[in-house]
């Protein structure tokens, strides 16, 4: 999948194209920069039953100067790839499969330009998928393209990663890493693809062994003093044993930061237009599951941090191997950069 997603001497990545794909019918505006990205509206806010999703806006927020606010526009750029089929999954599948008929080869400077073509630009960038550690130098390049053309500061850079290669460490060399390390309008969140084996393996569909690499690959990358922020998704078959596995889910989180289960927010997962076809191959009841995790979730939350602890906002959370300062701050601008939702 990854030969097929990035071609290396011309700097090329498989960026997907919006036109014509189901993801399509569910964004509030058209696709944007030649259908090859899409504004994404965060919001702080979910539903009454559901903790608030404070990510990407604190952190973007923090590095930017910005005023505290409840949402915030990203410049989305997928790369067309990605090595699980999440059930759940907002992305077209054919959008992920590295398929050229829906994506092409564009540089990270033709990405930088056709995002500074569109009038009303966001200032968060969002490298998201797929699964964008298939080509972990996507980051360091787009780093470097901001920076030569002035924008390191006044942009803020945002990625995914579903924690499934150690490709970051066999692809990247070292001026890359310390450039990513170094650049302080970046931060990066992982997504923990279930609490156990049996519902990482019922939402990835790949082997439950694959649930304790993630871990793994975690602490390597709290190693580096990354600003790092966690998603969990809490989909499961099984309705009535959420207790005791969301107690050793939260146990291992703790082993690699004692903070870290304050920096990981739990992703609710609803029904876009692609995963409405999936739906007759998944339990019915998987969906009303994440709402028991996620009770059992805050319970242990409670039991193991003070609510001072529970209150602070998610950038101020600190952890053992992090920079500090991570990003200088400068006087609020007091835009308002906000709209929509997806």
């Amino acid at each position: 999948m990854r030969t097929r997603a990035i071609a290396l001497e011309d700097r090329g990545l498989l960026i997907a194209n919006f036109y014509g794909s189901t993801q399509e019918g569910d964004l509030t505006a058209p696709p944007n920069c030649d259908g090859f990205g899409r504004v994404r509206h965060f919001r702080r806010a979910t539903n009454p039953n559901w903790p608030p999703d404070p990510l990407p806006i604190e952190p973007a927020c923090r590095a930017l100067g910005l005023e505290a606010r409840d949402s915030i526009r990203a410049q989305v750029f997928q790369i067309a790839a990605c090595n699980w089929r999440c059930w759940y999954c907002f992305v077209d599948y054919r959008l992920l499969s590295a398929d050229q008929r829906y994506a092409a080869f564009l540089t990270p400077k033709e990405l930088i330009d056709l995002y500074l073509k569109e009038s009303d630009r966001p200032l968060v960038i969002d490298l998201s998928g797929g699964h964008p550690d298939l080509v972990p130098e996507w980051v360091p390049w787009m780093m470097q393209g901001l920076r030569a053309r002035g924008l390191d500061r006044e942009t803020y850079l945002w990625s995914d990663d579903n924690l499934s290669t150690g490709f970051f460490w066999k692809h990247l060399n070292s001026e890359d890493m310390d450039l990513i390390c170094d650049y302080s309008h970046y931060g990066r969140v992982c997504c923990f693809k279930g609490f156990d084996g049996l519902s990482f393996s019922f939402n990835t569909r790949a082997a439950p062994n694959r649930f304790d690499r993630q871990f793994e690959l975690m602490e390597r990358l709290l190693r580096l003093g990354l600003d790092l922020y966690c998603y969990a998704t809490f989909t499961t078959p099984i309705a009535n044993k959420t207790g005791e596995p969301m107690a050793r889910f939260v146990d291992r989180l703790q082993q690699l930061d004692p903070n870290l289960p304050l920096r990981t927010v739990p992703l609710e997962i609803g029904i876009y237009g692609p995963v409405k076809d999936r739906l007759h191959s998944v339990p019915s009841v998987a969906l009303d599951n994440q709402y028991r995790a996620v009770e059992a979730w805050l319970r242990e939350l409670e039991t193991r941090y003070s609510g001072q602890e529970l209150n602070k906002p998610i950038t101020e959370v600190p952890l053992r191997h992090q920079r500090h300062p991570k990003a200088e701050k400068s006087e609020p601008r007091g835009q308002n950069h906000v709209l929509g939702t997806l």
